[in-house]
């Protein structure tokens, strides 16, 4: 654990374990089988990802989307961790180069599918190294009683038995206690040791509003979410495709996601989004499981979703780095009848049983008037009895008018008992309204004596009241097919003059927002972080990653909130160890002290964003390598050798001593310039638009010389440069 504790420090850049990660891998580094169930954000992947790098050998990952192990193998390259990826998705070069990389035993983790575990190529592969720990994300896969049950994943307990002496993690976001113990069984778990997170998610807002007019519901949720990156989520295709088309109008980024387009449509928009280029999609369910994106800032649900485990992992997309996020979900009753529809095309007995009684839950949650993690928490086994989170509607909105009720609960009773019981809220309050309906009058139902009898109040109040009878149980909804029938309680109100009180005036929820902790989202410098964020996207297009994979929102916000001057200062921001130190430390230092510079602000960092442990790794690792690499290559050593020696690219050599220089160094002239392709006499114009432009990116000098002076050369230059004018 000494070694998991330098790991998570080093390269992941935190200074401590999360809630379980420090118990969950020392279970596996024990060699002992474990089932993990955290929430979306919780830091699952850690789990296995540390003790890949302590195992002597290999660890495999299944995982069933390939977007979500291309966006993991990046991140992991990034941190300098040999990492490998095989899937339909690579060109035959790609795949025969990370093939190779495993069968040399050069891979420490290697992302599959659980198709390819059926091919005899793939598992002749794993045979031939030392195979030490199968990881399954997304395990409720397995479960027939989960959400998401997939067949492919059932060969997964087969496949284990080739490898008794490999130790299984399954880990999943969503799990109720009977999906747990499917899960252990189905991966032919040995003594597994459970580890269940809590499931509240404290950084997300979670709302639910009676779907009145849901575009233009959307359109004001999205003018509060302006430059802020998104889902919505819709219940068919033809709602994504219109929703796009009608938010694009207005001039909002979207993208469309759902199975009716083709996979290259659909992987480009999901790209796009994943790199900042798009800000909203629009999608069906089809979107989104293990989309590793952590600045989402919003989850909308236009429709009701078809269950409380895709409800969860849904808004679970939202705020994975830790900072507030809001999730909206638009209700209507009508949703529940097209969600029915569906149910019933089921051939299986069981499986609709068990679709029915997945949604009765969801439409509970919708309906509640309780605290919304109550009923959410309590949902997947866990205790929560907190009355006030400070974080969802319920608990936020403004005191009630309470009102008697009782003879509009009256009418319509009674409007509900003389047509029979057979129709839903919509159609009774059209009676009460006295509206002039073809489907009134073909019923005959405008002769009855309760026609036109509820014109006191509005459709919008109707609906209120009408919510609030169901949640009061004297009215109760046919999941079947969507009619509204009595209960027990009906006659009480009826004719034993039983009070019913509640609210006429729709309360709205309240604006105030829970106040994050200092350095989370509020107090930050907001000008600073738009500067930050404009860099992070310029470094991640020029290589072609996503932003999220250079630094983290919640790392931007911290360097906006602390103004950090030295590298030590830097270490100790959450999510910035010592690779990205090296690769990314020295621009963003520049840029926050000019920018200090410039405004006349000193740094407010602050001794408990890092550690005393953060400082001494800084000067133990990170600064005795590059000052080591800077001493080796002036006492004649080439830039070849010693990338030989310390088997990286000569790129990372050449970023060593561009280090090395900044940090007050010289380096020898010679083995550089014999380095670069360009001639000499061209050496002046690079270096006169160093002095125009600075030396922290090389991006705007690239474009200036029209591409033409590879980025190598400009490295080298800048080296050169550094050492002629600066240390001179």
């Amino acid at each position: 654990m000494v070694r998991a504790k330098q790991i998570l420090k080093d390269i992941f850049g935190y200074d401590s374990f999360r809630p379980l990660q420090e118990e969950i891998i020392q279970n596996v580094l024990s060699m002992k089988d474990s089932l993990v169930i955290m929430p979306t954000g919780g830091g699952k992947s850690l789990c296995y990802q540390i003790p890949a790098l302590i195992f002597e050998g290999l660890t495999i990952v299944i995982s069933p989307l390939i977007s979500l192990m291309k966006d993991q193998v990046e991140q992991l390259r990034q941190l300098g961790i040999k990492t490998a990826l095989l899937n339909s998705s690579l060109s035959s070069e790609e795949y025969q180069f990370n093939f190779q990389s495993v069968k040399s035993k050069t891979a420490k983790l290697l992302y599959l599918a659980p198709e390819s575990l059926l091919k005899d190529e793939i598992l002749n592969l794993l045979k031939s190294v030392n195979l030490d720990c199968i990881t399954v994300d997304e395990a409720h896969c397995i479960s027939e009683w989960g959400h998401d049950f997939r067949k492919e994943y059932r060969q997964l307990g087969n496949f284990r038995r080739n490898f008794p002496s490999a130790v299984c993690i399954g880990l999943t976001a969503t799990a109720t206690p009977r999906v747990q113990d499917d899960i252990m069984k189905n991966l032919n778990m040995v003594q597994p040791k459970k580890f269940i997170a809590s499931f509240n998610r404290e950084n997300l807002f979670l709302q639910v509003s009676p779907k009145r007019d849901s575009f233009q519901q959307t359109v004001d949720f999205l003018n509060e979410h302006k430059n802020q990156s998104g889902i919505i989520y819709c219940f068919s295709r033809k709602q994504v495709d219109d929703l796009h088309e009608d938010l694009s109008y207005l001039g909002f980024s979207t993208k469309p996601y759902h199975a009716g387009m083709s996979d290259e449509d659909r992987n480009k928009n999901q790209d796009l989004f994943i790199k900042d280029e798009v800000q909203i999609i629009i999608a069906t369910i089809a979107f989104g499981m293990g989309i590793n994106k952590s600045n989402v800032r919003f989850v909308l649900h236009h429709d009701l979703p078809k269950n409380i485990e895709s409800y969860y992992q849904e808004i679970g997309r939202s705020g994975r780095d830790g900072l507030r996020s809001d999730c909206l979900l638009l209700f209507s009753y009508s949703d529940i009848s097209k969600i029915n529809y569906f149910i019933e095309q089921k051939e299986d007995e069981k499986e609709r049983l068990v679709a029915k009684t997945h949604l009765e839950t969801m439409v509970k949650y919708a309906e509640s008037e309780i605290c919304r993690r109550y009923p959410l928490i309590n949902y997947f086994g866990e205790s929560y009895h907190n009355d006030f989170c400070g974080m969802c509607d319920n608990c936020l909105a403004e005191e009630k008018e309470m009102a008697d009720i009782t003879v509009p609960a009256q009418k319509f009773l009674s409007a509900v008992k003389r047509t029979g019981e057979k129709f839903g809220a919509n159609y009774i309050i059209d009676l009460l309204l006295g509206e002039e309906s073809d489907r009134i009058f073909h019923n005959g139902h405008h002769n009855l004596s309760v026609y036109g009898i509820g014109k006191e109040f509005d459709k919008k109040q109707w609906q209120i009241l009408t919510h609030q009878f169901v949640r009061k149980e004297i009215l109760v909804r046919d999941l079947e097919v969507g009619s509204l029938k009595l209960t027990p309680k009906s006659s009480d109100v009826l004719f034993n003059k039983c009070k019913v009180r509640g609210i006429i005036k729709e309360a709205k929820p309240s604006t105030k927002r829970m106040k994050l902790p200092a350095g989370s989202e509020e107090n930050y410098d907001h000008e600073l972080y738009e500067l930050l964020r404009k860099k992070r996207k310029s470094i991640a297009d020029d290589k072609g990653i996503p932003p999220f994979v250079i630094f983290s929102d919640k790392t931007l916000v911290q360097m906006s909130a602390a103004y950090p001057q030295t590298e030590n200062e830097l270490l100790g921001i959450s999510g910035i160890g010592i690779n990205k130190l090296e690769t990314y430390g020295s621009i963003f230092l520049t840029l926050i002290k000019s920018y200090c510079t410039r405004k006349n602000i000193k740094t407010k960092f602050s001794s408990n964003l890092t550690t005393g442990t953060s400082k001494q790794k800084l000067k133990n690792n990170s600064g005795k390598r590059y000052i080591v690499i800077g001493e080796e290559f002036n006492k004649g050593k080439s830039l070849d050798k010693l990338a030989e020696e310390y088997n990286v690219k000569p790129q990372t050599i050449i970023s060593h001593l561009t280090r090395y220089v900044t940090e007050g160094n010289k380096v020898r002239s010679e083995g550089i310039k014999e380095k670069i392709s360009i001639p000499e006499d061209k050496y002046q114009a690079v270096f006169s638009s160093f002095k125009e432009e600075g030396t922290t990116t090389l991006s705007n000098i690239f474009e200036k010389f029209n591409k033409e002076i590879s980025y190598v050369d400009l490295h080298l230059l800048r080296i050169i440069y550094l050492n002629e004018n600066i240390l001179s």
